[in-house]
């Protein structure tokens, strides 16, 4: 099992906020059956420079890997960022760096309002410009502002690959993950874990949502369509 969303890396934003956090929730996915997880901090382009972001990352993962040894088992780790929408960003600079670590893959935060042409624009140019591959994460929490889907049908009519919440197939948006998954097809599946109490792992719980609803045979495709763009990758930073 792959969680590609989440936020263990501790101090950095509203996810952990200490070590002992970040030991919780990585022991509680081992525990759920999750062998490999993304630690995806949020980047906010209008608070935080690309390059005190990256070092602040990189002191947390080193820290958690540091202290790892003392712990139970823990899922493997690869590090990217949860990098939310800014206007103007098709054509920012650097935002290679915010991939998943060694990949041309971005996880991509939409805006919680309703999607226009700018937002199509620079989605579009992300892809065709940028040449890099756009994950969209959690679309289940973005639907319901979208009252002209012509904006929402332009951007899924581009390549980038859906992520939704575990989580969400636990709650009030269960009908609309299930529709969203019976229009899309497999799509990749994060915990967004922030915290082992409000926020705790719940890969489990939500794929077996998905297999009651989908049968075994989705949870398969999900799975291979995780290793496939991402643990599978030749080159790809796994620690």
């Amino acid at each position: 099992m792959i969680d590609v969303h989440s936020h263990v890396l501790p101090g950095l934003d509203d996810g952990s906020q200490s070590s002992e956090e970040s030991r919780q929730l990585l022991e509680e996915s081992a525990r759920q059956g999750v062998t490999h997880i993304a630690a995806t901090p949020h980047f906010y382009a209008a608070q935080e420079s690309f390059d005190r972001f990256l070092e602040k990352r990189e002191k947390a993962l080193t820290k958690v890997l540091e202290k790892r040894e003392g712990w139970a088992e823990t899922p493997k780790l690869f590090v990217g960022a949860e990098v939310y929408y800014f206007p103007g960003m098709g054509k920012a600079d650097r935002l290679k760096e915010l991939c998943y670590k060694d990949t041309d893959l971005i996880l991509l935060e939409m805006p919680f309002a309703q999607w226009d042409d700018q937002v199509v624009r620079d989605v579009e140019n992300i892809i065709q410009k940028q040449k890099l591959n756009v994950i969209l994460a959690h679309i289940e929490r973005y639907y319901e502002f979208q009252k002209k889907k012509a904006f929402w049908d332009e951007v899924f009519d581009m390549p980038v690959i859906p992520q939704m919440n575990t989580g969400a197939f636990l709650g009030k948006r269960k009908r609309l993950c299930i529709k969203l998954m019976k229009k899309y097809g497999p799509t990749l599946l994060g915990s967004d874990c922030h915290n082992p109490i409000h926020r705790a792992p719940n890969l489990a719980a939500g794929r077996e949502v998905i297999e009651k609803k989908f049968g075994q045979g989705m949870l398969e495709r999900i799975d291979e369509m995780s290793q496939r763009i991402l643990t599978g990758r030749e080159g790809i930073g796994i620690y």
